[in-house]
């Protein structure tokens, strides 16, 4: 009844003035912010609705007075609510998220509900405030609260971590972040003390209430963040070391056995981590006994009694016994690994690695023992002196695990140039190397990302780049090998030159493609001096280095020499030159060519690539726009003569226009005579530069197959036959050799002044020589222009070849070379064959017997005495057997003039001989073969001689069924077949069809 004493307006004032107090804190409040803005704004939707009331006098009832000390009850529990949470430590207010919005959510429905029975006690009021009470009423009663998603997702990561007893620095490293973020505290050592400072006295203040399970759980959160990086006190992990140092220094055991409390009664042998009590006293591990009892057992697995209470509580005061037997088992563990470390036994080194890998896998804080051990630094002694590779793989898994989410670890390493022992085991066995990348991945990175001092520390080992490069290929830790090399790549231009060195281009290109100005042209010159075989120069095309260097092409005067230089080196590879040319690389060059006022330099780069792009037989392939259509071949021809004229950029010019010219000979030749080319290049034959004059020569030689008369009016009347055969004495330039002999194979052999004057220059003992030492296509040059000196009309200069020792060199040919040079070898022999009748002496009988000369054999082709010198016959030579052999490989080119060289035999009126010659030779069978395999003209070429052959009736004899085959074959072709071979063909059928009807003998031999 003391209540009723206060006035109702007063009551009133009071809970108005509560309700703007809670109100205006509830906006203070940190952590849920969100839901403590919700429940301030309600509670300031309430403030107008009292305020009216009081205005409007309610009228003082019992009931309403009720309502009135519900509702400022209520009140009261929002603003002890927030008084609760307003100043409590942050990171305990996100881990209790879930259950301070549920009572932030009952208090406002509490809240709610009051409201409603203060409208139903008042009764009077009017209907717009009834329906404003009624509307608040049902918005709390419904409102939902929750915590963010991010708050909930740390909360069961959190939980989830503490379950699977994750206590590595790298997950409390990872968690700590995210709840700091979460709160809105700076990650630095000095905040997170303060709030690990605060979460402690939560702790304590669980203890105070006895809490037991909030205490438990909260101090396995502060020992999980403690371990954290920001959150560590390093003097307080050594002082904690060295007390467990201090407990073991008089044990001289290893290992410390598990007291029999430690063991779990259902698992027997193994020592509990998560020990809990049953109602019985008895003590077992908590994942045991859950799997017991789910499993339907309800006896104590140790006493066999029954299990009235099936609840668990945690064994603390055991829990905390394990861990300190562990703990000083970690010690012994350090100490033992710490003494066989230091052994010189490899055997003992390998136990300690593996003892100290397996206590950091079990408990990560050891990590931290090790280190103040100095048993990094020992490890890293290890490896940089131990030849063993399993040693050194142990060596760097080991080391990988110790600075694994381990900031004071890493720093330690790198600090104590640790990198500087790692790096070279990059290059060792695969095994080896692997761990080695997998170990620098980890210290090159920290909570920020790259490690910016540690990547320069592995900048400055000289070898890193070329075996991270290597290991690209071959390493397991393809991705994290990359990985590393282009972030040193992205830091330093000097280790992008170094990976381009070792034949990885990506880091190259992406600079040429998106660097800056200074980055690109650093880049391009780099190329530019570089030693590349042809797979790396592809490489570099393929990887896109062509459209970059085109287009600084088109930049300032340094970008567009280098650029140049650089497309010079990439030209010379195959594939490169169609990306050049789809590029639009061809057109662009071109126009540089055609453009005034450019420099020499730049000329002679853009000549040279023109060169390139020809070289190869490539001719004028790749001489294409960007669509692929064909580019004026006459304005690149008439600007590379144009430059001759200008001696700076002259020999490249002339370059360009030889490689153009070494193929589309019969396009290209054309537009160069047209341009009147003979007369431009004949002159630099005199040239001082000696390269000048042998690309001048080659270009002739090209030249002469369709301009020879210009040339040799310049070698007769210019004096420019001595500079020639002074090409052809010069076995030092090989390449000017082939040219020269060459020159003179194509210019016409009707020239007799010319014929004269190269066999008083001795030109006929270097064609020799070149026979024997020059190259291949040297010595089939030589072949051809040693035809205009075995011409049968100039038996002077055939003597002159066979005395110097010609005839065993065509044998040569005809046993071993070229199909080329077997042809033409074919074609001399015939040539001194033709000779031979003429020369040979024919004995004469003496009247008298007795001055005979029983001993001179006479030739059977020519009837007298012959020899190889003396009459050049080819039977004294041997070439025979090498001639019949050509017929056998069944090649046009080589058989035909075999059948030329062949005939001589037979083109004399003693035929008969020379066909008996044939016979012994089994020349006549290969000779019929030709009719069913060889072209219309080599069928020619053997019916000639089947013509004189079939003159002998032996020849007839012996040959003459299987020769009917061939002939009715020949006669019996259609009219569109050639007349001259079916003519031919009668003859020889007419020859042989005579000696069948006649009775008259026919020759004899």
């Amino acid at each position: 009844m003391m209540a009723l004493e206060i006035p109702l307006g007063t009551v009133l004032a009071l809970l108005i003035k509560q309700v703007v107090k809670t109100a205006q804190a509830a906006k203070d409040v940190v952590i849920q912010k969100e839901s403590f803005k919700v429940l301030s704004q309600h509670l300031s939707d309430i403030e107008p609705v009292l305020r009216e009331l009081q205005l409007r006098e309610l009228i003082d009832s019992q009931a309403a007075r009720i309502a009135l000390d519900f509702l400022a009850e209520d009140v009261k529990k929002a603003n002890d609510l927030v008084e609760k949470y307003k100043n409590r430590a942050r990171f305990y207010l996100l881990l209790k998220c879930r259950h301070i919005v549920k009572e932030i959510q009952d208090v406002t429905r509490d809240i709610g509900r009051s409201l409603a029975a203060l409208h139903l006690a008042s009764a009077g009021i009017l209907t717009d405030v009834s329906e404003q009470v009624n509307r608040l009423h049902n918005e709390m009663q419904i409102a939902q609260f929750e915590a963010s998603q991010i708050q909930l997702q740390i909360v069961q990561k959190l939980d989830q971590g503490l379950k699977e007893q994750k206590v590595d620095q790298g997950f409390a490293n990872d968690i700590l972040a995210e709840i700091a973020k979460a709160v809105g505290v700076a990650i630095e050592p000095s905040e997170i003390s303060r709030e690990l400072a605060s979460f402690r006295q939560e702790k304590e203040e669980a203890a105070v209430q006895k809490n037991r399970a909030e205490e438990y759980f909260l101090q396995q959160v502060i020992e999980l963040l403690s371990r954290a990086d920001a959150a560590r006190d390093q003097e307080e992990i050594k002082k904690h070391y060295f007390q467990r140092i201090k407990t073991i220094e008089k044990t001289s055991e290893e290992y410390i056995p598990a007291y029999p409390s430690f063991i779990c009664p259902i698992e027997g042998r193994h020592v509990m981590v998560d020990p809990v009590n049953l109602c019985t006293g008895t003590t077992c591990e908590k994942e045991a006994i859950e799997a017991w009892i789910k499993n339907g057992k309800r006896i104590d697995p140790k006493t066999g009694e029954p299990l009235e209470d099936l609840s668990l509580s945690s064994n603390h005061l055991l829990r905390k016994s394990i861990e300190e037997w562990r703990e000083l088992n970690y010690c012994l563990g350090i100490r033992s690994a710490k003494r066989k470390l230091q052994s010189e036994m490899d055997s003992d080194v390998e136990e300690a690695l593996i003892k100290m890998q397996n206590i950091m896998t079990e408990n990560p804080i050891t990590k931290d023992w090790i280190s103040i051990e100095g048993l990094v630094d020992i490890c890293l002694s290890i490896l940089g002196s131990s030849r063993n590779r399993d040693i050194k793989w142990r060596v760097l898994t080991v080391l990988k695990t110790t600075v694994e989410g381990h900031t004071t670890n890493k720093e330690k390493v790198i600090e104590t140039q640790g990198i500087d022992h790692i790096a070279p085991c990059l290059g060792r066995s695969s095994k080896v190397s692997n761990a080695a990348v997998e170990l620098l991945f980890d210290l090159l990175q920290d909570d920020k990302g790259w490690n910016s001092s540690a990547c320069r520390k592995l900048s400055e080992q000289s070898s890193a780049i070329l075996f991270l490069v290597m290991l690209m290929n071959t390493t397991e830790s393809v991705d994290k090998a990359e990985r590393i090399l282009l972030k040193l790549c992205n830091d330093d231009d000097a280790n992008v030159i170094r990976a381009a060195k070792a034949n990885w281009y990506k880091p190259l290109i992406d600079r040429l493609v998106q660097g800056p100005e200074t980055s690109r042209l650093l880049m391009v010159k780099t190329v530019v001096q570089m030693e590349l075989v042809d797979e790396s120069l592809k490489c570099l095309g393929e990887a896109g280095a062509i459209p970059p260097l085109l287009e600084m092409v088109s930049g300032n005067l340094e970008s567009k020499e280098n650029a140049l230089s650089a497309l010079v080196k990439l030209s010379t590879c195959h594939e490169n030159k169609k990306l050049i040319a789809s590029s639009g690389g061809v057109r662009l060059i071109l126009d540089i060519l055609l453009s005034s006022q450019v420099r020499s330099k730049i000329i002679a780069r853009c000549c040279e690539i023109l060169e390139r792009l020809s070289s190869n037989d490539d001719g004028t392939a790749f001489f294409v726009d960007a669509d692929g259509n064909c580019l004026e071949l006459d304005q690149i021809v008439i600007v590379l003569l144009e430059f001759q004229k200008r001696p700076n950029v002259r020999k490249p010019a002339l370059h360009a226009l030889l490689g153009i010219c070494k193929s589309q000979q019969s396009i290209v030749m054309n537009k160069v005579v047209i341009a009147n080319g003979v007369s431009v290049i004949l002159p630099m034959l005199d040239d001082s530069d000696q390269e000048i004059q042998e690309a001048s020569l080659n270009l002739l030689y090209r030249i002469s197959h369709h301009e020879p008369q210009g040339i040799v009016e310049f070698l007769l009347l210019q004096g420019g036959l001595d500079k020639l055969v002074g090409f052809l004495k010069n076995d030092s330039k090989k390449n000017a050799q082939m040219a020269a002999v060459g020159l003179l194979a194509n210019l016409p052999k009707s020239e007799t002044d010319l014929t004269k004057k190269l066999i008083e220059s001795d030109a006929l003992q270097s064609m020799v020589n070149i026979l024997r030492s020059g190259t291949i296509e040297a010595k089939e040059n030589a072949l051809s222009a040693l035809s205009r000196f075995t011409d049968p009309k100039s038996l002077e200069s055939q003597r002159l070849l066979v005395d110097l020792g010609l005839y065993p060199l065509l044998l040569s040919f005809l046993q071993s070379g070229t199909l080329t040079a077997k042809a033409r070898a074919a074609a001399l022999i015939g040539n001194l064959s033709l000779s031979s009748p003429k020369l040979t002496v024919i004995s004469k009988s003496s009247s008298c017997w007795c001055f005979r000369n029983t001993h001179v054999a006479t030739c059977k082709a020519h009837g007298g005495i012959c020899s190889v010198t003396s009459t050049f016959c080819m039977l004294q030579a041997d070439a025979l057997p090498e001639l019949v052999r050509l017929l056998h490989e069944k090649v046009h080119a080589t058989a035909y003039e075999a059948l030329q060289a062949l005939f001589t035999l037979v083109s004399e009126d003693k035929y008969h001989r020379g066909a008996l010659v044939l016979h012994e030779a089994k020349a006549i069978s290969p000779i019929l073969e030709v009719l069913s395999w060889g072209r219309p003209s080599l069928k020619e070429e053997s019916l000639l001689i089947l013509e004189k052959v079939f003159v002998t009736r032996k020849m007839v004899e012996l040959y003459g069924a299987g020769a009917r085959l061939h002939l009715i074959t020949l006669t019996t072709r259609n009219i569109h077949e050639d007349d001259a071979l079916k003519s031919k063909a009668t003859r020889v059928m007419m020859q042989l069809e005579r000696y069948s009807r006649s009775s008259m003998s026919m020759p004899l031999v």
